[in-house]
């Protein structure tokens, strides 16, 4: 009876994200704009063309994504491509590196594959635009909004009605405190002390976005980074100490996450911060009665990427993961929906993105 119950409320769930889904084809989008920053989990093609092993360029990414191969590090759509489909947008957020004219008025995608909060996360794979590099990135688009809008007002009250997704601390981890031959965090700090190391850096990149006129920011949290294929695999050689070590990191930076919402809130009263609760969305799929493969991903890898030209598996939404670190499109789709219109209470704090786009401030 309990399983029925919960496969009826999912079914209405679902009815109700569809509802939306079809009022939004018929209306303006929620928001006038859309602006992303992250790594490559948002990444929608902004590294293609950086001297990096981090890109996602080349087939089998985007086998599923109606444009082909994007950059997307995916097989389909992104997390954010979803959430910006829910927001009703008819077009994907443009990247960076090509969005030009008067596209910045319906956002920008900053985001890049092994970005993180530290300007060295990932500097092993490469090039990559690291969350300040980013934020100077906007600085530009702030002004080039400044030259379309006529004045620096303007172009202020413009902004402040977007949203804006900030989504990184993956490669903080992955690739700088759990690589302690390339880099020496986790020497320097215990995994509390890194933890709040992330957040304190976190909380000036966020203000300085909120100066550039940022009202509505949504902060995701980590999944249990300890429980993606690449980590079990190829950091822990599939030792589970090692596993549960790397997931027990990730609590202190959500922790931190959550209370910082908290304190923006109160500090910036003229703005309004959510936390998403990604991890506990992950641990609590209300949508799949049965198993999913979690433990490999769906395309052959070499390290963490999908191979060149390898050819994937045909049941691609009965996996988790599409390679060694990133979702397949369904799972992104689950992660957008739960991050739009909360599930459960404890999917996002004090309440969803759906929320967040209609509150007036």
């Amino acid at each position: 009876m309990a399983y029925k119950i919960k496969v009826w409320c999912f079914l209405l769930f679902l009815l109700k994200l569809v509802s939306n889904l079809q009022n939004c084809a018929h209306a303006a989008p929620q928001v006038p704009c859309f602006f992303i920053f992250g790594d490559s989990l948002a990444d929608s093609g902004n590294n293609n063309h950086l001297v990096t092993t981090s890109k996602a360029n080349y087939r089998p990414y985007g086998i599923d994504f109606p444009n082909g191969t994007t950059g997307r590090f995916t097989n389909g759509r992104t997390t954010v491509d979803i959430i910006g489909e829910l927001l009703g947008f008819d077009q994907f957020i443009p990247p960076f590196v090509t969005a030009r004219g008067r596209d910045i008025l319906v956002g920008v995608n900053y985001a890049s594959g092994a970005a993180g909060i530290r300007d060295e996360s990932g500097r092993e794979l490469g090039d990559r635009i690291s969350l300040n590099e980013q934020l100077q990135n906007h600085a530009a688009t702030f002004n080039r909004s400044i030259q379309l809008l006529g004045t620096e007002q303007a172009a202020t009250n413009y902004l402040n009605k977007c949203l804006y997704y900030v989504s990184l601390g993956t490669n903080d981890y992955i690739n700088n405190y759990f690589v302690p031959g390339n880099y020496e965090t986790s020497r320097l700090y215990t995994q509390d002390q890194y933890a709040k190391v992330l957040i304190d850096q976190y909380s000036q990149q966020i203000k300085r976005l909120y100066l550039f006129g940022a009202r509505k920011i949504a902060l995701p949290g980590l999944i249990p980074l300890g429980s993606i294929p690449y980590a079990s695999s190829t950091l822990c050689l599939k030792n589970l100490s090692c596993v549960a070590n790397i997931n027990n990191a990730v609590l202190p930076f959500n922790a931190g996450l959550f209370s910082l919402v908290q304190q923006l809130n109160q500090e910036l009263n003229d703005a309004r911060f959510i936390y998403l609760n990604i991890s506990g969305m992950s641990s609590s799929d209300p949508s799949v009665p049965g198993s999913r493969v979690a433990n490999v991903g769906c395309c052959p890898v070499l390290g963490s990427a999908c191979i060149l030209d390898s050819t994937p598996c045909v049941n691609r939404t009965e996996y988790v993961f599409w390679d060694a670190i990133h979702p397949t499109e369904s799972s992104n789709q689950f992660t957008a929906r739960r991050s739009y219109s909360a599930f459960l209470p404890s999917d996002a704090y004090p309440y969803d993105i759906s929320h967040l786009v209609s509150m007036q401030i």
